[in-house]
């Protein structure tokens, strides 16, 4: 049992880490409570486990953003820090759904921690249906937007979507679907892609992604384009019919997902972050558990430069 891991960060879910040009790494991800928008920031990644946590923003009591804060993520875009995230009206389900819509904040200030953050408002993707998870990547000077949305006439709760942007927060663009649940691997527990992260490397685009239910049976997914290809053209992109990771019984690492990628402390390796738990005895609802804890873990390579995911548990 020598290479299980232990956990970077307990109780933090949905973990987002950007090293930044000015040599920190930038943590932030959805906390036990939902209220509120913490970020941590270190020189190194393990640095990121004991820094210093500032509370950048908080929930209003009420309004269309005032429940449920979830996988915030923090991005460099156009001179300017940008948190996209998810909120609720209410804690309500209706059609057997939250009612979460997408919104971003932003400063300008060097240090995020210390800025002074601006609500930009909803980013609306002309689809009024539950969304979430939004993450964003530049390619060939474009800004691009990746999220999870519920389609009325598709089966499961979220598809991926992508769609170009006109500013850092207002999309450019017409969204287009790019992956659907549809494999069984996809639909344990609820039909679910959500979680949409990017990498480019080895002349390819990555987009990884989660599926099913948020206990044991949560898993990861692969797409990939080729860097030349048009990425809001879905014929470029290719789906990988089997998980690049998911559950480890043996090593008592259960629902891995959610992920992003950074760049390890010697500024080549390619980290691969993601939250997962120790247990499966989830007491009542999974959604209310604290704990899913904030992995970090390298990722390999094949002969074909494609990722190697291995095992949740082992470095």
């Amino acid at each position: 049992m020598e290479n299980i891991l232990t956990p970077l960060i307990e109780q933090r879910a949905d973990p987002h880490i950007y090293r930044h040009t000015d040599g920190y790494y930038y943590f932030v991800a959805s906390v036990p409570e939902y209220d509120r928008i913490e970020l941590r920031r270190a020189k190194t990644i393990a640095g990121l486990a004991d820094a210093e946590k500032v509370n950048v923003w908080y929930k209003p009591d009420t309004g269309p953003y005032s429940e449920l804060i979830w996988a915030p993520e923090l991005h460099f875009n156009d001179g300017a820090w940008y948190v996209y995230f998810a909120a609720a009206p209410s804690r309500e389900i209706k059609y057997k759904l939250f009612q979460h819509r997408m919104y971003a904040i932003s400063t300008a200030a060097a240090n995020p921690l210390e800025g002074e953050w601006e609500f930009k408002g909803q980013i609306d993707t002309g689809i009024d249906t539950f969304c979430l998870d939004a993450t964003t990547f530049t390619h060939k000077g474009q800004l691009y937007y990746v999220w999870a949305q519920k389609d009325n006439a598709i089966e499961g709760n979220s598809n991926i979507y992508i769609a170009p942007m006109k500013t850092p927060w207002q999309l450019g663009g017409a969204p287009v679907m790019l992956s659907k649940p549809e494999f069984d691997w996809e639909i344990r527990g609820f039909w679910v892609n959500e979680g949409p992260s990017i990498l480019k490397k080895n002349g390819k685009i990555f987009l990884s992604y989660s599926a099913s239910a948020t206990d044991e049976n949560y898993a990861m997914g692969l797409l990939w384009a080729d860097e030349n290809a048009d990425v809001m053209d879905p014929a470029s992109w290719t789906k990988s019919k089997e998980p690049v990771l998911q559950t480890c019984f043996d090593h008592k690492v259960y629902g891995p997902g959610h992920n992003s990628f950074t760049v390890g402390d010697d500024g080549e390796t390619v980290m691969l972050v993601y939250h997962a738990r120790t247990y499966t005895e989830i007491i009542g609802d999974p959604l209310w558990n604290p704990d899913r804890h904030t992995y970090v873990k390298p990722l390999k390579w094949d002969e074909q430069g494609m990722p190697v995911f291995g095992k949740p548990s082992i470095a």
